[in-house]
């Protein structure tokens, strides 16, 4: 059985070290049929290679890199380097982007890339509400013990590390019983700290994967507990991509499901007032991101032709923007001033950022032509950037035209009395 490229990518994963596939059904079942996070391992029918970031093929290009006239192999920047590309006159990026490059996670704020992490394991990085902490998700090796068999476990941490630099903290642990007669590993996926900073929704089989999916739930940061939501489930396919709605009301999360051979994802709302989730999208559907108003959701759509980017209304999960046409961008961030959206994009086997810029009115917005954040840097391809910007970098709103005075029309008397209700 192959581990999903999406919940699986070592050294999350629990392996046997005599190499057999013994670990009890629950446990190996929890996590093997999750999307990857191209959405094409079920859904286009494409792999993604495990944990390395890159891609064997695009999307539609017949089998080989570049095979699809993309041009000659891209040469990937050494992994100390990100390259960042000089932005066209009069584009500014506000703020910093966080993003993952062969186990350690960066900054980018200025047109300068900062490497904040050194430890290798490192991925899945999102950004505190006050921007100055990146919490993520690092990793270890550890022997592990189940019926009697010994397992080469990798167990994951949540990590905390500041913005300024220093040594990063763990705020939970995945091991499983480390003195007890068993010791196994749960997962600690894809976190999304909420606008309070308080808690932390992340896909998890946690606090004992003996009976639980890996799900999305609630971690409290000061107690370390962690809460089911008693979400909807397609055991044994889970959940992933969790996003807080900016007033911390609503929770977005992708419900894991299939059509057949094929994966459907769908893209769920949770109310925490109501306790209770709802659909906002049909299959097809991954990696939400708010618009910082939160009427609406940036998305990635699935196909057997590979991925694009969408806008969707927040309200009836209607498409009213597509943002790219290329098949191989996916995982988008909204910026926190709404007029520009970064994602990742694979040319070839090189996962980069690009972003868009929003002009015109929200909802018929024209869109620019993507442009690069980064050059061949070969960025982790299922690490979702994050954005964060403060007040005074956020650009200065147009003031919209004044309105000319206008008299009232009045309507002439007709001597009819309004009819009751």
């Amino acid at each position: 059985m192959t581990r999903s490229p999406r919940f699986g990518r070592p050294p999350v994963g629990r392996q046997p070290a005599t190499g057999r596939e013994g670990l009890p059904r629950r446990l190996r079942g929890s996590v093997a049929i999750a999307l990857s996070v191209l959405g094409l391992a079920a859904v286009a029918g494409v792999t993604l290679v495990v944990g390395s970031g890159d891609l064997p093929f695009s999307p539609g290009s017949g089998g080989g890199p570049n095979a699809s006239g993309a041009g000659p192999v891209q040469t990937v920047s050494p992994s100390n380097v990100v390259v960042v590309p000089s932005t066209a006159p009069g584009v500014t990026v506000p703020g910093s982007l966080v993003y993952a490059k062969d186990g350690n996670i960066w900054l980018q704020a200025k047109g300068v890339a900062t490497q904040l992490t050194s430890a290798g394991t490192d991925s899945m990085p999102a950004f505190s509400p006050d921007g100055a902490s990146v919490y993520f998700v690092r990793t270890r090796p550890m022997k592990g013990y189940w019926a009697g068999a010994n397992y080469l476990l990798n167990v994951p941490s949540l990590m905390r590390v500041p913005v300024a630099g220093g040594d990063a903290a763990q705020i939970l642990d995945g091991l499983i019983d480390p003195s007890g007669p068993q010791r196994y590993n749960g997962f600690i996926r894809e976190p999304a700290i909420s606008p309070d900073g308080k808690t932390v929704a992340f896909a998890t089989d946690l606090p004992d994967p003996s009976h639980s999916d890996v799900v999305i739930k609630l971690l409290t940061i000061a107690t370390s507990k962690v809460s089911s939501l008693g979400l909807l489930d397609v055991p044994p396919l889970g959940h992933q991509d969790p996003a807080w709605r900016p007033d911390g009301q609503m929770l977005l999360y992708v419900l894991n499901n299939r059509d057949g051979a094929k994966g459907a994802p769908v893209i769920m709302s949770y109310s925490l007032a109501t306790k209770k989730s709802k659909s906002v999208t049909g299959p097809g559907y991954l990696h939400p991101s708010w618009s910082p108003d939160g009427k609406y959701i940036a998305a990635t759509r699935t196909s057997a032709f590979g991925t694009v980017l969408v806008i969707l209304s927040a309200a009836t999960g209607a498409e009213v923007a597509q943002l790219s046409d290329d098949a191989t961008s996916w995982a988008p961030v909204w910026s926190p001033a709404g007029n520009q959206i970064a994602f990742l994009h694979a040319q070839g086997q090189v996962v980069d950022l690009r972003m868009v810029q929003l002009s015109g009115a929200a909802g018929a917005w024209t869109v620019s032509p993507a442009i690069n954040l980064t050059s061949a840097a070969g960025l982790d391809s299922i690490s979702r950037p994050d954005w964060f910007a403060p007040a005074d970098q956020m650009p200065t709103p147009t003031p919209a035209p004044a309105t000319p005075s206008v008299t009232p029309m009045t309507t002439p008397s007709l001597g009819v009395s309004p009819s009751p209700s």
